[in-house]
């Protein structure tokens, strides 16, 4: 995994724009529409059948269908050419849409597991037999979806925030199947609260996961594994290196990692090879041990660095 080498020591040229879920914008397509089909027909069955967990895992649907209609939107702008004033476009897009599907998900998570303690407090008769028919259909449906995303999400976190969303909705549908067959069998109505209580809680920790790698991104943290302090021991070992200064590595949006430095060279390595062999070996350098779209060194003699402006960090 390296950085391409037309991007290997731009100074100002355009950055790559084609993200991570582009790839991916008909597969959520599709798995938008099963969603939405899926949740009409948890609606009703759980209406029918009486079953929170059933109707829980409707509410869930629902905001899995806002989740991908906001990672599809999200790829649209983020795919958009940069400009003069938005030098990177909108590839942000797609990490706000996985932040604001990450508050979507806690939302959901905290209301279902309201509704099922309020169900506690109050028990419904649920029908087993139903809830276990419209289950199984959500079910099935939530598999397909998952087939369309499982690629896409190792790949971009807008992609991987609708993935979890649908995959908590699979798991979903597993605990209602589960809880409807305890009704039926036994008649234990207590099983329907305690699947909603199920629902909420597996919703939770991968939630949290995606929020914290979005935050990074937000933050604008080294990319996740790339080790910052062996990007430098690789860069100082290469000859002529005598110092690297003002480091910095960061993501726009995933699929695109980008790092600038400022590197001090030896000036008879400077004068003997020149800019470009220097440059050269340090985007191999890169590009061999390190998966970064787009790099950018300045190269400087020693002592230069006294003399940039302090606002440089």
């Amino acid at each position: 995994m390296g950085a391409g080498h037309d991007h290997g020591h731009s100074h100002g040229g355009t950055p790559p724009t084609g993200t991570a879920g582009a790839a991916y914008r008909n597969r959520l397509r599709i798995a938008l529409g099963i969603t939405l089909s899926v949740m009409v027909i948890e609606i009703v069955g759980g209406l029918l059948a009486d079953s929170l967990a059933l109707i829980a895992d409707a509410a869930h649907m629902a905001t899995d269908a806002i989740g991908l209609a906001m990672a599809l939107l999200a790829i649209h702008f983020a795919n958009r050419p940069p400009s003069g004033n938005r030098t990177f476009g909108f590839a942000r897009a797609e990490i706000l849409a996985a932040l604001a599907n990450c508050l979507l998900l806690l939302g959901v998570g905290g209301y279902v597991l309201y509704e099922a303690i309020q169900r506690f407090m109050e028990p419904a008769e649920t029908k087993g037999g139903l809830a276990i028919t419209f289950a199984v259909i959500g079910l099935v449906a939530n598999i397909v979806s998952l087939s369309l995303l499982m690629r896409g999400q190792q790949e971009s976190l807008n992609v991987r925030g609708a993935y979890l969303e649908v995959m908590a909705d699979a798991l979903g549908s597993v605990t209602v199947i589960v809880a409807a067959v305890l009704i039926l069998t036994t008649g234990w109505q207590y099983a329907d609260p305690i699947a909603s209580l199920v629902i909420g809680l597996m919703i939770v920790p991968r939630t949290v996961k995606l929020l914290r790698e979005t935050l990074d991104v937000l933050l604008e943290a080294a990319p996740k594994g790339v080790d910052m302090a062996e990007v430098r021991a690789h860069l100082l070992a290469l000859p002529g290196v005598e110092d690297v200064h003002d480091l910095h590595a960061w993501t726009i949006t995933s699929g695109m990692p980008v790092l600038s430095a400022h590197v001090v060279v030896d000036a008879e390595a400077l004068d003997s090879v020149g800019h470009e062999k220097i440059l050269h070996d340090l985007q191999g350098c890169l590009g061999d041990h390190f998966d970064v779209e787009h790099c950018t060194f300045q190269l400087e003699p020693a002592g230069h660095a006294a003399h940039e402006a302090k606002l440089c960090l």
